[in-house]
C-alpha cells in the first residue's frame, strides 16, 4: 500500500496486485477442502464464476450508490456461491478422492455451459459493463477482504470445527467412530470455501469489468488447485505465498516471451521437488529446534 502511495510499483505491477488477491484468496479457500478436509475437488472455478456473475448483475442493476452497491454485490455473490456450494456439496460429498474430482469437474463445465446459454449473462460474448470498483486504486478494500478471509479460515482450522475437519481427513473411520458427523463437516467446509471463493469472483468481475465463461473453465480450478499443493498440503501461509509467486511470474517473465512457459515450468517442477526434499524436512527440523529452544 505504501508502494502504491509513492509510486514505487511500475504500471505492470499495480495491474498484478488485484489478481494476486483474488488468487490469494481462492488458494486460501481451497486450502480449507483440499489440505484440511483432505477431499480433492476440481471445480472451485464454478463457485467463482456463480459469485461473480451474480455479484455484478446485483451491482449493476441496484439502484445504490456505488459502494453500497459493491457491498451487496459481494454478499449476494458469496451468499450465492455458498448456496451452490450447498447444492453440490450434499450429495456428493459422499463420494471420495477420485470420484469427487471427477463429479466436481463435470460441476464446473455445467456452470460453464449455463453461463454460455444464459441471455442474462450475455452468453458467450460476456457480461460487460460491470464497474471498476477493486481496482488498484481501490486496494486497500480489496487488502482488506483478503485478509479477513485468511484471518477467518486460519481461525476456523484452530477452532473446535477445524479439528474435527482434520480429524476427517487425518481418519475416516476413527472421525466417525468417535462421534464426529462427518457428513455435517464436510458440508460446512465446502460451503464456507465456496462462499469465499464466490466473493474472490466478485472482486474479480469488479476489476476486470468484463467476465465470460472461458474465464472459469477447469484451467483455473488446476491453477488454484496447483497453488495449493505447491505451498504444501495444509499449509494457509504456503498457500499464500505459492499464489502470490504463480500470479506473478507468468507477468515477470514476460521479458522473455519465447520461454516464459518453459521457465513458469521449470519453477514449477523445481518447487515442487524443493517441498518433498529432505532438504526442507531438515530447514523444518532446525527451525522447529529453534523455537522449541527460544521457548525453554
Amino acid at each position: 500500500m505504501l508502494a502504491i502511495q509513492f509510486g514505487w510499483v511500475g504500471r505492470q505491477l499495480l495491474s498484478m496486485i488485484v489478481p494476486v488477491c483474488t488468487n490469494v484468496m481462492m488458494a486460501v479457500s481451497l486450502c480449507l477442502i483440499v489440505g484440511f478436509l483432505g477431499e480433492l475437488t476440481l471445480g472451485h472455478a464454478a463457485f467463482m464464476s456463480v459469485g461473480a456473475y451474480s455479484g455484478a448483475l446485483v451491482s449493476m442493476n441496484l439502484p445504490l450508490p456505488g459502494w453500497l452497491s459493491l457491498a451487496v454485490g459481494l454478499v449476494v455473490g458469496g451468499v450465492v456461491a455458498a448456496l451452490a456450494g450447498v447444492i453440490i456439496g450434499v450429495p456428493v460429498l459422499r463420494l471420495r478422492g477420485d470420484y469427487l474430482a471427477i463429479v466436481t469437474l463435470g460441476f464446473g463445465e455445467i456452470i460453464k455451459s449455463v453461463f454460455n446459454t444464459l441471455g442474462i449473462t450475455g452468453g458467450a460474448s460476456g457480461l460487460s459493463g460491470i464497474p471498476l470498483m477493486t481496482t488498484y486504486r481501490n486496494f486497500t478494500l480489496v487488502f482488506i477482504l483478503t485478509l479477513i478471509v485468511v484471518v477467518v479460515v486460519s481461525n476456523l482450522v484452530k477452532s473446535r470445527q477445524g479439528r474435527a475437519i482434520c480429524a476427517i481427513r487425518d481418519n475416516y473411520i476413527a472421525a466417525e467412530a468417535a462421534g464426529i458427523k462427518v457428513s455435517k463437516y464436510k458440508v460446512m467446509a465446502f460451503v464456507i470455501s465456496a462462499f469465499f471463493a464466490g466473493v474472490a469472483g466478485v472482486v474479480y468481475a469488479h476489476n476486470i469489468s468484463i467476465l465470460k465463461p472461458g474465464n472459469f473453465d477447469y484451467n483455473t480450478s488446476i491453477e488454484i488447485l496447483v497453488m495449493v499443493v505447491l505451498g504444501g498440503m495444509g499449509s494457509i501461509r504456503g498457500s499464500i505465498i505459492a499464489a502470490v509467486i504463480l500470479t506473478l511470474l507468468p507477468e515477470l517473465l514476460r521479458g522473455v516471451a519465447d520461454y516464459r512457459m518453459l521457465v513458469y515450468s521449470i519453477v514449477l517442477i523445481v518447487m515442487m521437488l524443493f517441498n518433498n526434499s529432505k532438504f526442507k524436512e531438515k530447514l523444518m527440523a532446525r527451525r522447529q529446534a529453534a523455537k522449541v529452544s527460544k521457548e525453554a
